[in-house]
């Protein structure tokens, strides 16, 4: 397949001043994984230079082999039992006012890590009660008990995403379901919280299903939402189908505005946490 090529509007900052070298410092010297790197977000540069990083508990090992994402896959470590206490530290010393967690998926462990995961969101909030809390969770295989065990400790803001429109699903994502990750957003919003997802384009979608999928997300109470452009981490990931122009993003998120989404972050270069605070 024909490589398509990358546009102008997709510009990416690099980090190099005195706010990402500190970021990067307290990272570095608490040992945190991020999803930021790991991922290789392109907006790595802008968020460490302001002093904001995603951080990624469970280790830097996943047990999926998304074609999209370019986090490790393969056999993990024992989970790092010290690790909810470094991750409540560097959020104290980075004087993060709205933090966002995520994690590899560990579907070696009997509870697939709600347990580590519960465990982090008590420590960050033991340390930092003023901060407030936004999750980016693994499906736990639709297991609602273990959704529970993460929900049990109140976070403000639950994400799960859906990646993609049902019919690209299975080629995108190697274990994740369609419906089952409809099924965990759902449960989140029915619990009370706040339910979020985020979706990439580029991947060959037709602007038909994108909007079967807004309707369909919206549908289980979830009315939180990003989109942004699919960008090839590698040779051996998914290749872009297509660069999605920033006008037909602000056209997907009055769509998405106009079904009800309470907010909308969409454009090129929005990820997951991306201005994940304003929301």
């Amino acid at each position: 397949m024909e490589r398509v090529k990358k546009p102008e509007w997709l510009k990416i900052r690099l980090g190099g001043d005195e706010g990402f070298k500190r970021t990067k410092a307290i990272l570095e010297s608490n040992g945190m994984h991020t999803i930021c790197s790991s991922g290789r977000c392109p907006n790595l540069g802008e968020c460490w230079s302001a002093g904001t990083a995603t951080f990624m508990i469970g280790g830097d090992i996943c047990t999926r082999s998304c074609k999209f994402c370019n986090t490790k896959t393969g056999k993990p470590m024992l989970l790092d039992a010290d690790e909810p206490n470094r991750v409540a530290d560097s959020v104290q010393k980075m004087n993060l006012k709205y933090v966002v967690i995520t994690s590899v998926d560990r579907d070696d462990l009997n509870d697939m890590g709600a347990s580590h995961w519960a465990e982090t969101l008590n420590a960050i909030r033991k340390q930092n009660p003023l901060t407030t809390i936004e999750v980016l969770i693994p499906d736990f295989q639709g297991n609602t008990d273990l959704l529970d065990v993460v929900l049990s400790a109140s976070p403000e803001v639950v994400g799960h995403n859906m990646e993609t429109v049902r019919r690209l699903t299975p080629q995108v994502r190697s274990a994740a379901k369609y419906d089952v990750s409809l099924s965990v957003l759902k449960h989140i919003a029915d619990k009370g919280f706040e339910a979020k997802t985020g979706l990439m384009l580029g991947l060959g979608e037709t602007e038909e299903e994108l909007l079967e999928t807004l309707n369909d997300i919206y549908q289980m109470g979830c009315k939180r939402l990003t989109m942004g452009q699919y960008l090839q981490p590698t040779r051996k990931h998914l290749p872009v189908v297509a660069y999605i122009h920033p006008d037909k993003f602000a056209f997907y998120k009055q769509k998405a505005l106009e079904i009800g989404f309470v907010h909308v972050e969409s454009g090129p270069l929005v990820r997951s946490s991306y201005h994940a605070s304003n929301q």
